[in-house]
């Protein structure tokens, strides 16, 4: 039997070693889970929100334990470790507080006697889920599939499955029912197997565009429906009106936050041409003082790459960049320390055609763009095929909301970065994705939208 091996990526050093499931056990396992779907839908909106307001309190009692082990596994700083269990906090309460109102009947007047739309629950919901936000990336799927009455099995990545059983026994010690929510220990070739299974309905995944295509692929070919929140080279425009002291201090905590690996990261930044060497300057400096260390130290800035092998491939594009006539102003060197370190690094001068104007560099790596004017700023932020986030530094609020409304996104935010909130609805264009978690349309992506009329 194959297993997921924990790794951490400060230190290198070995954490834990997890069986994978056999086919047998993971067939009991979905089999299981749609059992537990046939009561589950039954119960009522409080009944749901109870257990998670219980799920809620779990996620503060063990904040720290929960936060320790992310870093372990994934490297980022316990600060940011600390933030993301408080984020999975908020989301348990915002969808315990308002499901029932996002899913009330929506009632039609038409010539019928009684005519509505409701919304029931499907079934078994796959998710298959990264490591960058091993609690935070879950429970987003998780928390809005349950309150709808669906139920959830998860294929995590390799890496984090240490951080996958917690989920699971949090949900257990919340007293949710056996199986509404099953972390298959399963490897990527095993996820068609679970794709095409009468028990799954649907399929959400977050990851990489070829990861996208490949499950997208597979739920078409088994008639599932999917949503997929895919990568981004998110384009942040600063038009010279902008406050450079503060653009440079959001523009350095949006390329290193989670040590860069984050697929609404700030990463291209196109700087109209009268401003361009003033952001340089001062945006270097800043990225140079961010102190690269130890994610458990309080001091540290951002920390490792999740994995030696992400690391070597993110310099292969910084490579790739230089040799494509990009100008490296601060970086670009595998430093002489064991684990999967990448120092702060920022190319410059890049146009269409190269490696980090074109591609998403998923680690602490910016890219910065001139532009001659707003018009052609735009024109270079739209000149990509992601269409995650994208964002708008300027002192003129009216002006940036026209800009954010000419970029090609599924989010732009002006004069700050690009976020998830519970109360908003996420995703992407292009190959980005498609679809939408949280706020009302995260939730209605995995009903049945019904229509019932009576004469």
């Amino acid at each position: 039997m194959s297993k997921s091996i924990s790794t951490n990526p400060a230190t290198e050093e070995h954490i834990a070693e997890y069986e994978r499931l056999t086919e047998h056990q993971l067939k009991t396992k979905l089999v299981a889970a749609n059992e537990a779907f046939q009561s589950w839908k039954k119960t009522s909106y409080d009944e749901r929100a109870k257990l998670m307001r219980k799920l809620s309190d779990i996620f503060e009692k063990n904040k720290n334990t929960y936060a320790l082990l992310a870093t372990q596994e994934m490297g980022k700083t316990l600060e940011q470790s600390v933030k993301e269990i408080e984020k999975c906090i908020w989301i348990c309460n915002y969808y315990a507080d308002n499901t029932s109102k996002i899913l009330e009947d929506t009632i039609v007047k038409t010539e019928a006697s009684k005519s509505y739309v409701t919304y029931q629950p499907l079934g078994v919901i796959l998710a298959v889920m990264p490591w960058n936000f091993p609690f935070y990336q879950v429970v987003r799927f998780l928390i809005p599939t349950l309150m709808a009455g669906n139920v959830g099995v998860l294929k995590h990545a390799s890496n984090v499955q240490g951080c996958a059983f917690a989920l699971e026994s949090a949900i257990k010690q919340a007293e949710f029912p056996d199986a509404v929510f099953t972390n298959l220990n399963i490897g990527s070739n095993a996820v068609e197997a679970v794709i095409k299974h009468d028990a799954v309905v649907a399929v959400t995944l977050t990851g990489s565009a070829p990861a996208g295509k490949a499950v997208a692929a597979l739920a078409g070919k088994h008639l599932k429906k999917s949503v997929l929140e895919l990568g981004g080279s998110d384009p942040y425009i600063i038009l010279e009106d902008a406050d450079l002291d503060e653009t440079t201090d959001i523009a350095t905590y949006g390329r290193l936050q989670n040590n860069g690996q984050t697929c609404i990261a700030a990463k291209r930044f196109i700087v109209l041409d009268e401003v361009y060497d003033d952001f340089i300057n001062a945006f270097t400096k800043k990225m140079k003082e961010a102190k690269m260390g130890s994610p458990k130290d309080s001091d540290t800035y951002y920390g490792p790459l999740a994995r030696i092998d992400l690391r070597d491939e993110l310099h292969e594009q910084v490579k790739k960049t230089i040799a494509q006539g990009g100008k490296l102003i601060l970086g670009g060197e595998i430093p002489e320390r064991s684990g999967a370190y990448y120092p702060a690094t920022i190319l410059s001068e890049l146009k269409p055609g190269m490696e980090a104007f074109d591609e998403e560099l998923f680690g602490p790596v910016a890219s910065v763009i001139r532009a001659k004017d707003e018009a052609e700023a735009i024109a270079l932020a739209n000149t990509s095929k992601f269409g995650l986030g994208a964002g708008v530094f300027t002192s003129n609020k009216t002006r940036g909301e026209k800009v954010a409304l000419q970029l090609e996104s599924g989010n732009c935010f002006v004069n700050k970065l690009v976020a998830s909130d519970p109360r908003l609805p996420f995703g992407g264009i292009k190959t980005s994705g498609y679809g939408r978690e949280l706020a009302d349309n995260g939730i209605k992506e995995f009903v049945n939208t019904k229509t019932v009329w009576v004469n």
